[in-house]
């Protein structure tokens, strides 16, 4: 069977000539450890050991979170997505699909703020108001801290007979705090998979649940991430030649960071959802790079300096869609009695594909590596696409550093002191 095109195209071609002599040499030996590795991700997949690789196929979870999601949506104002980090990131990058200016249902409270958490129970109507509480592990304690203030904001408003109709909860399905909490109301719970780490599980229920909330279509996003994975199961992967040129730089000292440039309102949340991934598998063991999530031509005016003139160890990853044409188109008659004749007749959509061409090419003559993903249309498939590649280019990438790319030992200590601070308190 004929393996399915993907959502988008990747180019290596500045990034190679951008790169110097030594990186150049160190390409292809890199190149061949990263297809060993899918190697290991193709028998990994065959036998079912990293869980991560069979979600795109499944589709008894989404059909059971499509049911959820209708009970939820039944007589609600508002629904309230209760999560941090892995949790949250996922949904609220799928979020961006929604246009601008239709009417949003669904919230997103991550940081936990007591102040913007405090307001918003207090402008909703807690009657007809819903929230999911998504924490793989059940202990988050910003999450539970954030559940139990809205329970007790709903018993106070009067609701608390009907508790259990407000609230849904994702977690493993194994006892922990917030299980405690569901089975305590009564309120229905989805599993969270057991062997998906939280800032891999975008493709899990974990987004798709807000992705259904939001009219999403769920199927889709699994559609285009099962491409990519396909792909890679029948020798092609461009996850693979991604990692192999972040170790190649990296190898030969170049990579102090990984620039990811979205050149789309639609991936402004991605970007963040990339970081988290990329940092928290990577950064180990003394070794990783910082990445940077940076959008269009917002941060060409606040940047771009320092990527052309500083330091220079950086790989670029320049993200554009087909947007020519699009948007408002600027009068001719006007444009020209102000000598703005070449923005005579053109659009929004021509200055920013120009932009992001112009960014790529001048970050290239400045000796920049400048990777290129053209994604022509932001919709679920594209972003089901993407969330995979990047996904398989970070697991990649921490074999080829022999690190863990699964595991956080780092964060753990933070959060024991946290915990014992507050128990003081």
């Amino acid at each position: 069977m004929a393996t399915e095109s993907l959502p988008f195209s990747v180019s290596l071609e500045l990034a190679l000539e951008g790169a110097g002599s030594a990186e150049a040499q160190l390409y292809q030996p890199a190149l061949a450890e990263a297809e060993a590795a899918v190697a290991d991700l193709r028998k990994a997949y065959e036998s079912g050991s990293l869980e991560l690789l069979r979600v795109p196929e499944r589709r008894d979870d989404l059909d059971a979170a499509a049911e959820a999601a209708a009970k939820l949506r039944e007589n609600t104002s508002a629904i309230c997505v209760l999560g941090i980090g892995g949790s949250s990131l996922g949904g609220q990058a799928l979020a961006e699909l929604i246009p601008f200016g239709a009417l949003r249902k669904v919230h997103f409270f991550d940081n936990p703020d007591p102040f913007t958490f405090k307001a918003a129970l207090a402008s909703f109507d807690l009657k007809t108001t819903r929230f999911v509480a998504i924490s793989k592990s059940g202990g988050t304690a910003e999450t539970l801290m954030q559940t139990l203030a809205a329970a007790d904001a709903i018993e106070k408003a009067g609701g608390g007979k009907y508790l259990k109709q407000h609230f849904l909860c994702i977690t493993e399905p194994k006892p922990s705090p917030l299980r405690a909490f569901a089975e305590s109301i009564g309120c229905p719970t989805l599993d969270h998979p057991v062997g998906v780490g939280g800032r891999y599980s975008v493709l899990t229920v974990v987004g798709l649940l807000p992705a259904i909330l939001m009219g999403l279509n769920a199927y889709a996003i699994r559609h285009g991430a099962n491409a990519v994975l396909q792909q890679m199961l029948n020798g092609q992967s461009p996850a693979a030649s991604g990692a192999a040129l972040h170790h190649a730089l990296a190898r030969a000292g170049r990579l102090r960071e990984t620039v990811l440039w979205s050149y789309a309102d639609a991936l402004k949340t991605f970007g963040p959802w990339w970081r988290q991934l990329w940092a928290e598998s990577l950064g180990k063991d003394g070794k990783g790079s910082t990445p940077v999530a940076t959008l269009g031509p917002v941060d060409q005016h606040s940047q771009l300096q320092l990527f052309l003139d500083g330091p220079g160890e950086a790989l670029y990853t320049i993200v554009s869609t087909d947007m020519k044409g699009e948007g408002p188109v600027v009068p001719r008659e006007r444009a020209s009695a102000l000598k703005l004749d070449y923005l005579a007749g053109k659009t929004l959509g021509d200055l920013v594909s120009v932009e992001a061409r112009a960014t790529a090419e001048t970050l290239h003559a400045k000796g920049r590596p400048v990777r290129q993903i053209h994604v022509p249309k932001t919709d679920e498939r594209g972003f089901g696409a993407l969330f995979m590649h990047f996904m398989l280019e970070t697991i990649i990438m921490g074999r080829l550093m022999r690190v863990d790319p699964f595991d956080q030992p780092a964060v753990e200590e933070g959060k024991v002191l946290a915990r014992r601070y507050l128990g003081q308190e």
